[in-house]
This record gives C-alpha cells, sequence and structure tokens, in this order.
C-alpha cells in the first residue's frame, strides 16, 4: 500500500502532530498554531506516547464539505494502517470534542472561522490590524471561538478575548469563576505570543471597567450554564451489535454489562452508547482487513440508522488496545498479561500501564505509590477504638473481642496514628448486609458525630461487609478479620447460628487475612485459599493447592472460637466422604491457580452538582478546590471535598459516591468508599497522584494572578522605556528578555495553579 509522504514522519516521536485537508491533500499544521481549528476544514491529528501508543483523531469542522470529511475519513485509515493497525481512532466534531483530544491544548482550543476554500491559512502572522471576538467557554476544558464582534455577543457568565492586534484586552464577566478567569488569561498569551510574536499588549478588564475604546457598553445578559454537565443516568445504557460489510448490525447483546467472551477476535463490534452521545468501534485482530478499515464508515452509517446526533463521539479501537471508557461497560474484563501474587506487575494492554508495587509495610510512609495501591497508610500497629452502634448510640466493644464483625451490626473504628509529627485519624464506618435500616441511619450520624468531635480532621471510610479494605484488616494485631454472615454482638442478642457454617481466608497483597463467613455449600471453594467447615460433629480445616502458610495460620484462629475440638485438616483432592457430605454434596469451584484480578487504571471525576468531567492521566492540580472530586481506583472510591464546594455537593457527596457505584455498567456495588476533606489527604489517596505537594493550595492561586499581572505592566513599561515602543521591530534585547522573563513567569505560574484537561 503507498502512504501518504506526510506520514513518513508520523509517530516517530512522542507528542502531536497535527495535519489540515487542504484540496484533498493533507498539509502539516505548524506546531505553534496547534489548538487553532477552521470551522470549514477537517483535520487529522496523531498523538504519540513514550511507550509507544498511538492515538488518531478525525476532526470535523461544523461547515466542512462532505468531500473534505470523506478525504479525513481515507488518510484516518491510511495513517492506521501505516502504523499497523494498532492506534485508537476518535470522531471529533467541532464543540463536542471529547476530554481526550482537548487535553492535547493546555491554552484551550480556538475555532475561527473559514477554510481552506474561502482562502484562509494557518500562518503565524505580525498583522496588527485583527478585530475578532473569542468567546471563552468551558469550566474545565477550555474553547475559544470566535463570534460576532458585537456587544451583543458578551454575557455575564463567561470570559471573551477582545483581539485587536496591537492591543488584546481580557473581558471578565462578573459572574464567571476564578478558573474561567486563569483558562482565559492563557489564551490571551498564546495568542499575544503564537499570533502575534509577542508584538502585542495584554490588558485585564473587569466587566463596569471598560475602556472607550471599546465603545459603548449596553445591558450585558446572564451567562448560560456550562456545558460539560454529564447525565450519569446514561452511562450505564449500552448495546452490543456485531457489524458486517454491506449489512445491518446484529445485536449481540442489548443492555450492559457485557461479557467479554462475546467479542470474537475476528469479527468487528459496535458498542452503542448513544444516549451519551458515544459510539465505540471494537476491531478483532484477526477480523479482515476490508472490515477493519471500514470501521469508521460503519460507525457513521450506524449513527444515521439510529438517528443520534451529528456531533456523536465515535471510538474506533483495535483489539489489544481497549480504552477504560470501553472496558467500564463489562463486568469481567481482564487484559492479556493480568496476573497476581504480591510482586508481580500488571500490565494493561498497549495504552497503560499500572506497576504494581510489592508490599513493604517498613516503607509505607516514605514510599506512596506503594500506600496506594495496596490501601495502606501504615502497618496498623496505632491505636484501635471500636463501638457497634446500637439503639441509636455507639457502644465500646469488649477490646477481646476487636476484629469480629457480624452481619447484623454496624460498627465504629477510630484508627489513630502518627505521620509527619502529626497525629492522624481514620474513621472506619462499617455496615453489616444485615442490619437495620435504623442501624445504617444511626451510623451514618455517629460517624458525623465523633468527627465533629474531633473537629473534622479524620479521614471518614464507608465500608460494607464483605468489601473491607486491606488497612481495616490489618489492625487487629496479626489475627484475621473474622466476618460473620449474619447474627450480632450486643449482649443477649446473638441469634442462634447454623449447625453447618464455612469461613474463606484469604490472604491480601499486604499480608493481612480476612475470614469471611458463607453459605456452607461446596461452590464457594477456591484453590488458591483456606476453607474452615464446622458440621454438627466436625471441624474440618480443608487447605487448598494454592493456598498459603499464613492462611493456614489464620484458619487455625478460626477454629479456636467456633469450638467443636481439634480440627481435621483436610488438603485438597484428599477429601473424606464426610467433608462433602456436611457441604451437600461435590460441585464445582474455582480451581484455576491465577486468580486474575482485575486491575484498571485509576479515574478521577469531577462531581460538581454544576458539571461532570472525566480524567484519566491526572495529577494534584485536576483537584478543584470548588468542587467534590470522585477518585475511582477499582477497589475502592474516594470522595475529597474541596474547600469551596458549595454546601449542596457537601451534604450531597455520599449520594453522588452512591450514585457512581450503582450506574457502573461493570456490576459493582458495595465497594469501600473514603471521604477526605482537602488539606488532610492521607498516602494512600497521594499516593495515585505523582509528585503531590501538601502546600499547593496554601496560597490563593487569584492574588498570585494579580501579582503576575501588575509585573507584567511593569516590564512592558520598562520595555517601552529601554527603546520605545515593544510592538515595533526591532527593539532592544534588553527590553525582549525583561518582557519574556515577566511572560514565562506568568505561564509556570499558569501552569502551577490551573487544573488542564490532561
Amino acid at each position: 500500500m503507498v502512504f501518504h509522504k506526510e506520514f513518513q514522519t508520523a509517530g516517530k516521536e512522542p507528542g502531536l502532530q497535527v495535519w489540515r485537508v487542504e484540496k484533498m491533500d493533507l498539509k502539516p499544521v505548524l506546531k505553534q498554531l496547534h489548538g487553532n481549528f477552521f470551522t470549514g476544514d477537517c483535520y487529522v491529528l496523531l498523538y504519540t506516547t513514550a511507550a509507544p501508543s498511538y492515538y488518531i483523531h478525525m476532526w470535523l469542522g461544523s461547515e466542512s464539505s462532505q468531500d473534505e470529511k470523506g478525504a479525513a475519513a481515507i488518510f484516518t485509515t491510511q495513517l492506521d494502517d501505516f502504523l499497523g493497525g494498532g492506534p485508537v481512532q476518535f470522531r471529533e466534531v467541532q464543540s463536542n470534542e471529547s476530554l481526550t483530544f482537548l487535553g492535547y491544548f493546555k491554552s484551550g482550543i480556538k475555532y475561527k472561522q473559514g477554510g481552506v476554500a474561502s482562502g484562509f491559512q494557518h500562518v503565524v502572522t505580525n498583522d496588527m490590524n485583527v478585530k475578532r471576538l473569542l468567546h471563552i467557554k468551558g469550566r474545565r476544558a477550555i474553547r475559544a471561538t470566535e463570534v460576532d464582534m458585537s456587544w451583543s455577543s458578551f454575557n455575564r457568565g463567561d470570559c471573551f478575548i477582545i483581539d485587536l492586534g496591537k492591543d488584546i484586552f481580557q473581558w471578565c464577566g462578573s459572574e464567571c469563576n476564578s478558573f474561567e478567569r486563569l483558562k482565559a488569561s492563557q489564551v490571551a498569551i498564546d495568542v499575544r505570543d503564537n499570533e502575534r510574536n509577542g508584538r502585542a499588549t495584554l490588558l485585564m478588564v473587569e466587566e463596569g471597567g471598560e475602556p472607550q475604546a471599546l465603545g459603548p457598553k449596553p445591558n450585558i445578559p446572564a451567562g448560560s450554564p456550562d456545558d460539560e454537565s454529564v447525565d450519569r443516568s446514561n452511562q450505564k445504557k449500552g448495546a452490543l451489535y456485531m457489524v458486517k460489510i454491506c449489512s445491518l448490525a446484529s445485536v449481540v447483546a442489548q443492555t450492559s454489562p457485557f461479557k467479554q467472551e462475546m467479542l470474537s477476535p475476528s469479527e468487528c463490534y459496535i458498542l452503542d452508547n448513544g444516549v451519551d452521545s458515544k459510539i465505540f468501534i471494537w476491531k478483532g485482530p484477526s477480523a479482515n482487513t476490508a472490515e477493519r478499515n471500514a470501521a469508521m464508515k460503519a460507525a457513521e452509517q450506524f449513527i444515521k440508522e439510529k438517528k443520534y446526533p451529528r456531533h456523536t463521539q465515535v471510538q474506533v479501537l483495535p483489539g489489544g488496545g481497549e480504552t477504560t471508557l470501553f472496558k467500564q461497560f463489562f463486568c469481567n474484563w481482564k487484559d492479556k498479561d493480568q496476573t497476581t501474587g504480591p510482586g508481580q506487575a500488571y500490565s494493561l494492554g498497549r495504552i497503560a500501564r499500572v506497576v504494581q508495587v510489592p508490599f513493604d509495610s517498613s516503607g509505607l510512609h516514605t514510599n506512596k505509590t506503594m500506600a496506594a495501591q495496596h490501601g495502606m497508610v501504615d502497618d496498623g500497629s496505632g491505636k484501635v477504638q471500636v463501638w457497634r452502634v446500637e439503639d441509636g448510640d455507639q457502644v465500646p466493644v469488649d477490646p477481646s473481642s476487636y476484629g469480629q464483625f457480624y452481619g447484623g451490626d454496624c460498627y465504629l473504628v477510630l484508627y489513630s496514628y502518627r505521620l509527619g509529627g502529626r497525629e492522624q485519624h481514620i474513621i472506619y464506618t462499617w455496615q453489616g448486609l444485615k442490619c437495620t435500616q435504623d442501624e445504617l441511619a444511626a451510623s451514618a450520624f455517629l460517624t458525623v458525630r465523633l468527627d465533629d468531635s474531633m473537629r473534622g480532621s479524620p479521614v471518614q471510610v464507608r465500608v460494607t461487609q464483605g468489601q473491607e479494605p486491606a488497612h481495616l484488616m490489618s489492625l487487629f494485631k496479626g489475627n484475621p478479620m473474622v466476618i460473620h454472615l449474619g447474627g450480632t454482638s450486643r449482649k443477649g442478642g446473638q441469634s442462634r447460628v447454623g449447625s453447618t457454617r464455612l469461613f474463606h481466608i484469604r490472604q491480601s497483597s499486604t499480608r493481612a487475612t480476612r475470614a469471611v463467613e458463607v453459605e456452607p455449600s461446596a461452590a464457594f471453594l477456591n484453590t488458591n485459599d483456606v476453607f474452615v467447615l464446622k458440621s454438627t460433629n466436625t471441624v474440618f480445616l480443608w487447605r487448598g493447592v494454592g493456598a498459603t502458610e499464613e492462611e493456614l495460620a489464620a484458619a487455625q484462629y478460626v477454629t479456636s472460637f467456633l469450638g467443636g475440638g481439634s480440627a481435621t485438616e483436610v488438603s485438597e483432592g484428599k477429601e473424606p466422604a464426610g467433608f462433602w457430605s456436611a457441604l451437600g454434596g461435590k460441585k464445582e469451584y474455582q480451581t484455576s491457580r491465577s486468580l486474575q484480578k482485575m486491575v484498571k487504571p485509576p479515574r478521577l471525576f469531577g462531581c460538581s452538582n454544576k458539571t461532570g468531567r472525566l480524567i484519566v492521566n491526572f495529577n494534584q492540580s485536576d483537584l478543584a478546590t470548588d468542587d467534590v472530586m470522585l477518585l475511582d481506583t477499582w477497589d475502592q472510591i474516594f470522595l475529597w471535598i474541596g474547600n469551596e464546594a458549595n454546601e449542596v455537593e457537601r451534604t450531597g457527596s455520599a449520594k453522588i459516591a452512591k450514585d457512581y457505584v450503582d450506574s457502573d455498567p461493570s456490576g459493582r456495588r458495595g465497594i469501600a468508599i473514603t471521604t477526605i476533606k482537602q488539606g488532610m489527604e492521607p498516602p494512600t489517596f497521594t499516593g495515585w497522584f505523582q509528585a503531590w505537594d501538601p502546600k499547593l493550595w496554601e496560597t490563593d492561586p487569584l492574588e498570585r494572578i494579580r501579582v503576575l499581572w501588575d509585573l507584567m505592566i511593569v516590564c512592558n513599561i520598562t520595555s517601552c522605556f529601554l527603546k520605545g515602543d515593544p510592538r515595533n521591530v526591532p527593539y532592544s534585547q534588553n527590553a525582549y528578555f525583561s518582557q519574556m522573563l515577566c511572560t514565562n513567569l506568568f505561564i509556570s505560574l499558569l501552569v502551577s495553579i490551573s487544573p488542564l484537561p490532561r
């Protein structure tokens, strides 16, 4: 196959490459103009990671022609073939771009009117006669759209860039927020430096303080709602279709969650999440070339048949290159190289990789990545206090019974430890599956009361029976955490237990063990673990082939309080008839020695009652202080509450987390939810963020931005004094460096404090 000459350098180095479709040909766009898009054109973009892995985006302007769209599709297919068919492909439509796409442009994207057919070109210009108005929209992911140069285009809720060539005004409406101001500053600097070569003056204008040069101002209307709100109810609605060339798509499954085995490697599929304006195409690695190359066309035809909006986003995924958003619709997704066992690494295909750090309790306070991956703030040697919820109050539990949890109860566990010379606290609220609604409500109330009594300093972790995090399991002085299926520990309230009981003992990656009572059936056995079976007359200790010595020791502890005499140890495969009889007969059970635990990249969500957004590759600056943020690490959920979050978001955060889990297409239920307040983050949370800075929020970012604006004004005055007007060429080297120094300082500030999309 003959490839376009522009592709000879494609994917050779990490980073972004952009081409524009011009008269059915492909032309590169200069790097300094990346993020500028003419509404009458189509573009092809390639993002290459260091791995390398590849992301191809086909961007379609709202005023582009069918011929240009067709050419963009052909070039996209060619580029995919050139890179071996491995890239993930995206179909992007103007004003409805994916977050992945928006994340490439830290200064946002700008829509320019016109296109190549109208004679508009991508050039770096020194033209000082420009007159245009840019509307800055988007609370997190920013878009700058060229609108009519008229006061009627303004509103009080947004920021605007008034570009007059020599002077660039940043106008901020009275109702815009601090993040929009910061983003607008980035756009203004980008225009000045990349489109005017630094030869323009930046001026910040507040609503009501407009200079006479802008003309008389009428009444400005209020702003419209942000355009990033997400209907979370749609996220769990998906259907799966098999697609063939020249035939209608056939239904594989009407609703999610799906099973991975539904995808045949020799076929292509459409995962329809159209109600959320998303379509996924999955290309089996053994599918024929014609079907693979026709994937994008099949998606567009599907969108027409379903009468979905034209802006519906499309992702084309090769087998082995599935994204997190795609895999979330499958309840049992496992990537090719996933294995388990302490010290093993989990490979997450070609797109993302999480390297598992071996657990070492001595390094918990210094290795935050290990602390986060294993859910351990320390080794569990701190102070433990346990209360049972009883009659609407908290009743102390006898320390000799610590570690025993009954399904008919709720418990509060307060753990205190020292970190960095400060005393830290965690409140675990454990809720049994058979407790009453009154006890559930009381446990929540008592948690808040305990938190308030400690001035809001503890981290709160809500735990549902059977979903206990590793750190909670480690608090009981080397003994396993024991979970009774039902019953209660309150005095005189114990119900009669069954004559036959089965406990499942498993060790976590942190070497803490948990003994969980399950239904007495052979179907619950697992070759990797140890089980204790108590029948009317005998106690059996069953050891699976893959069980550890630590699990065996924990089982001995369980037999000590069950009673019934000494236990009879039974090895897998050598069970006596009485063992199977007590379990109601032989049944199939888990016999694979590779547990295949699912490990997925962590995801960060903004959970404001105004907006919703997803960030897969995130850092600390993505934690918006005026939001509630949800961090999903698959095994547990963190709710991070910013200091400036409004009262509705604060009080509704627990419901946000519950609704998120309930709407998960993979079917997860009951996982631990940890609530964290800004400034009180434990290492189990901060370890998911690279280079966490505990002092990041100590200074008001807007105060720093005002100081830097003042500094830039001084620099401009200085440069004018040194050599006349700095916009004239040439001007003195001292003046140039004075201006550029301030610009670089300002840009560094923006990068350090602004939650950039990734």
